[in-house]
């Protein structure tokens, strides 16, 4: 079976919108940077770490596998304290785009979510 390469994309943004270490760094306003990336590599679909590139809040931290020289993360840690936070990857790989949505990991997520039984 061939796949197209948005289907990969969007595995890949699954996993990344799924990370509970992704979701604790956005709760936290962490711009860690590293746990997108692991996020990215746990997918198991194919990435590069050497054209792998990462943004938030339209800010890029990471080029080519490395952090963008000058990198200031005062805007990044201005995105992360917003309702909605964005983050964006360009595996360098091929063409192809996935986006999803996906919820926070809070105390107050964790409240909500433990306080009822179905």
């Amino acid at each position: 079976m061939v796949r197209s390469p948005t289907s990969l994309q969007k595995k890949i943004a699954l996993s990344i919108g799924n990370s509970p270490l992704v979701k604790t760094a956005i709760a936290g306003e962490d711009a860690n940077w590293g746990r997108v990336v692991m996020a990215v590599g746990k997918s198991g679909e194919p990435a590069n770490r050497d054209t792998l590139s990462v943004a938030i809040g339209g800010t890029w931290i990471a080029r080519q596998g490395t952090v963008v020289e000058g990198y200031d993360e005062t805007p990044v840690v201005a995105h992360m304290k917003g309702q909605e936070i964005e983050i964006q990857i360009d595996l360098g790989l091929a063409n192809g785009h996935a986006q999803i949505w996906s919820c926070d990991l809070t105390h107050g997520y964790i409240d909500i979510n433990g306080s009822y039984r179905s």
